[in-house]
């Protein structure tokens, strides 16, 4: 395809390399750790960049490195045991004197504590590790036993340490609580997955309370220049410092992917070209249409606390007669500014733009927040009277680590809000969403959310996690478009002026999630986890209550989450 000659091109070059790592899969709970001691340390670590995900191993392990090896660091035993962590579990990269195990099992396995099997030389290196999550649950308002089964296999390395490469494979089957059996009915997928299945190998929602699907991401990475790197493949991404993004966030299924991200002094410079999909799936098994995602990030440390970005992003797509979506090179300009790209392909396209902040102060916290434009007119803005054009969103957080002088007590409080018909468009060419599955926020448009985290960690392997999402957000009917489903077109709007956040069918909902979490060894997880989620919506029957309680057993793989 044309599409991928730059791609080949690339590769082409490959053997000029530099020295290239693996990126650490997104994963909330691991992604805190360098976070936290990022904030703890007082300034950013040079060349590590928070705003954009995923993050290097390489550069986790250089952090973990320099604030262990700092003498005059006053550091509690559970911080010891994360930094020791997230060294052993990026040992190619680290200093960690303990990263090999005392006793290999029958001399091959288990060498490295981090790794089930791992081999290295001058040229290859190489970790591969079992993936399994077995869950079970107990919802008291469905008739079936939620749970997850899931085995598979995640491989990394690096060859000649100048191209990386990484394979995540699992199949999996699983039933959900009911309000998120629900919410996969609704849009036909499990949400960060493809396609899905019944047992009975109908469409989605008939006749069965489970689900069948194969989770597949992997990607190659290489640094053709010192500066640039290159990473090519299928996997999801996240830009933001907050628990969720209003500019890409990782609620949707992988894509394949062509990234470039070049950091120069105090810039980071991101490209992400991706080819995302129209529908989750099609009658009579007919090819779902491609569309395309082209998206920049700038970002720039001003100081050694204060970082800005700001980001543009397109959706597009062409409806030919193959049904098959061709892509426009016009975007493919790396440092071209695509509003006016788009307004020479004649402004059919979905332009997003916004900028994005993050302060570290204090050594204890971190200021951050987003804003993100669909369209803008400012005296539209100006005149208050809800025009459905003025479609912005926005997020405001604060992370407080270490709270009121306790250790390893964190806490998080964020503001996510939303405006109708935000991230909507006029065909599903332009809507920014893939399989169905939002690509920023999980509430789609139209909403306000609040949330607040804490995280408390008594000793090493024990953490407890609480979270609570209070949310205010109007619902769409058949026949009623209030600008809440992304996957709607904009054509349908309710009214020209007159639009307000909430409305629609209004709906107040209280999500609480409490998890207490025991590593047995290495990435060896032990979860007890209860879910209260409360829906109250001015139609009765939408309304839903539910209590979910569940045990799980993870082993390398982070926690399959349903926070909607």
């Amino acid at each position: 395809m044309k599409q991928h000659l730059l791609t080949l091109s690339f590769l082409a070059v490959a053997g000029l390399a530099q020295a290239q790592s693996t990126f650490a899969p997104i994963n909330y709970d691991y992604y805190h750790l360098p976070d936290r001691y990022e904030i703890r340390s007082g300034r950013f670590a040079d060349g590590f960049f928070t705003s954009s995900k995923a993050y290097e191993r390489k550069g986790i392990a250089q952090l973990a490195d320099t604030l262990l090896a700092d003498s005059a660091a006053r550091w509690s035993a559970a911080d010891r045991f994360n930094l020791t962590y997230l060294q052993n579990d990026n040992a190619e990269w680290s200093k960690a004197p303990n990263a090999q195990s005392r006793k290999a099992i029958w001399g091959t396995f288990y060498q490295q504590k981090a790794d089930l099997y791992h081999y290295s030389d001058k040229d290859f290196d190489l970790h591969v590790n079992p993936v399994i999550y077995f869950q079970g649950g107990k919802d008291k308002d469905v008739d079936y036993t939620p749970y997850i089964n899931t085995r598979g296999v995640e491989i990394r390395g690096t060859i000649n340490k100048k191209v990386g490469f990484y394979t995540f494979l699992s199949e999996n089957q699983a039933s959900f609580a009911g309000y998120a059996k629900n919410y996969i009915d609704s849009i036909q997928a499990v949400p960060q997955e493809a396609f899905i299945k019944n047992f009975d190998g109908q469409v989605v929602g008939k006749n069965s309370n489970s689900y069948d699907f194969i989770t597949g991401r992997a990607y190659i990475s290489f640094n053709p220049v010192k500066n640039i790197n290159v990473q090519f493949g299928q996997d999801r991404h996240f830009i933001g410092n907050g628990y969720r993004s209003m500019i890409l966030s990782d609620f949707a299924t992988s894509y394949p992917f062509l990234k470039l991200n070049t950091r120069i002094w105090r810039f980071e410079y991101t490209n992400l070209f991706a080819q995302m999909k129209t529908s989750s799936r099609l009658a009579n098994d007919k090819f779902i249409p491609n569309k395309f995602l082209a998206l920049h990030h700038l970002s720039l440390n001003v100081t050694k606390s204060f970082n800005i970005g700001v980001f543009e992003s397109i959706m597009f797509g062409r409806d030919d007669s193959l049904r098959n979506g061709t892509f426009d090179w016009a975007y493919l300009n790396p440092v071209i500014f695509y509003r006016s790209a788009e307004q020479q392909q004649g402004s059919r396209d979905n332009a997003f733009l916004g900028i994005d902040f993050k302060w570290n102060f204090l050594k204890h916290c971190s200021l951050y927040g987003q804003l993100a434009l669909d369209e803008f007119k400012l005296d539209e803005v100006k005149a208050g009277n809800g025009w459905w054009g003025n479609k912005q969103a926005g997020q405001i957080g604060l992370k407080y680590i270490d709270a009121f002088g306790v250790r390893n007590l964190d806490l998080q409080g964020e503001i996510n809000v939303a405006r109708p018909y935000m991230y909507a468009h006029k065909d599903a060419y332009g809507s920014y969403a893939h399989y169905n599955q939002a690509l920023a926020h999980p509430l789609g448009a139209n909403f306000y959310e609040y949330i607040g985290i804490l995280r408390y960690q008594p000793v090493g392997r024990l953490m407890f996690t609480g979270k609570m999402f209070v949310s205010k957000y109007g619902e769409d009917t058949d026949s009623f478009n209030s600008g809440a489903d992304i996957l709607r077109s904009y054509s349908s709007k309710r009214q020209e002026y007159g639009n307000k956040i909430g409305q629609g069918i209004q709906a107040k909902q209280l999500y609480v999630d409490a998890t207490l979490t025991y590593q047995v060894k290495h990435n060896l997880f032990f979860d007890l986890k209860m879910i209260y989620r409360d829906k109250k919506s001015d139609l009765a029957e939408w309304s839903r209550k539910t209590t979910f309680l569940s045990a799980a057993l993870r082993w390398n793989v982070g926690q399959r989450l349903s926070e909607f």
